[in-house]
């Protein structure tokens, strides 16, 4: 076999284990759950990259599905996965809306799934530290609110010193806005459905 005819082939296979996993065919993860490191367990309820955009967009307010599906531009079933295992897992909750029609279900978090969020402000300071925007474009910012600085801290506002929450803590993504968007906090009720299944738009 030629180099070429070799190097085609292994582009062809990861194209194809790319669009198994996009649409889902592959299995969502690997169950660490019982093991005994911490992060290990830690990985296997927020280590999987889809998981992880998905509680991106509850922060950013975006709770109803088809918001998210727009934002991620991700298949049906693989986003249905993704927040039926948040929801199984408890960092997310179903809350009942009225679409105008019928009754459909949004998504919220809990306050297991807001103590996410120092994970995910160290994923987006790593990020930006370490690695390169697209296009040079500007890397995503975590923002304290009350002062309005960037912070390089995932836990703590190092302008300041005040400890970040979700209710201090906004994200500046150059694509989506011009400014910080807030982020959602946790109700103080949550309403969950008798299943963590996903509803699929007709």
């Amino acid at each position: 076999m030629s180099r070429t005819s070799h190097s085609g082939g292994a582009l062809d296979a990861l194209a194809f284990l790319r669009e198994v996993s996009y649409f889902g065919l592959m299995p969502l993860r690997s169950d660490w759950s019982a093991r005994p490191c911490s992060l290990a367990r830690g990985l296997d309820v927020l280590g999987d990259p889809w998981g992880s955009l998905v509680l991106r967009e509850i922060f950013l307010g975006n709770g109803r599905y088809e918001a998210i599906k727009q934002q991620l531009e991700v298949a049906d079933n693989v986003l249905s996965k993704r927040l039926g295992w948040l929801v199984e897992s408890g960092l997310l909750a179903q809350r009942p809306y009225h679409d105008g029609t019928r009754t459909r279900q949004e998504y919220v978090l809990t306050p297991k799934g807001e103590d996410a969020l120092p994970v995910l402000n160290a994923i987006i300071i790593w990020a930006g530290k370490n690695l390169d925007a697209p296009h040079d474009g500007p890397h995503m910012k975590v923002i304290h609110t009350d002062c309005g600085e960037a912070t390089t801290s995932a836990d703590t506002c190092t302008h300041c010193g005040i400890h970040l929450t979700a209710a201090n803590t906004s994200w500046h993504s150059f694509k989506r806005s011009n400014h910080p968007l807030p982020l959602a906090v946790a109700p103080q009720e949550n309403h969950t459905s008798d299943s963590p299944e996903t509803e699929i738009p007709a």
